[in-house]
């Protein structure tokens, strides 16, 4: 079994646009078992963020409109929920 990479998030980078006064998250449409699946362009580290640069400028020349890259760093829990059908090894 792999090891688990993933550290604590502390951070949550957003590639975000402004349309018509109200502002959105900008991503892409991908395949996922044949069927078509927005993906987000948020993140929690800054190496997937370097990975979605070039689609997030690509895509504001091909919208038109500015992409701005946000960090939001302010961590607050809000609720868990628990896993109640299948338990991890």
């Amino acid at each position: 079994m792999k090891k688990n990479y993933l550290k604590k998030i502390t951070e949550i980078y957003a590639f975000v646009s402004k349309d018509e006064g109200a502002e959105g998250i900008v991503g892409m449409t991908m395949a996922v078992d044949g069927k078509d699946t927005f993906m987000p362009f948020v993140c929690a580290d800054i190496e997937r963020v370097h990975s979605l640069k070039p689609f997030a400028k690509e895509i504001a020349d091909h919208c038109g409109k500015n992409v701005k890259l946000i960090k939001f760093s302010k961590r607050e829990f809000i609720e868990e929920f628990e896993c109640t059908s299948l338990k991890p090894n």
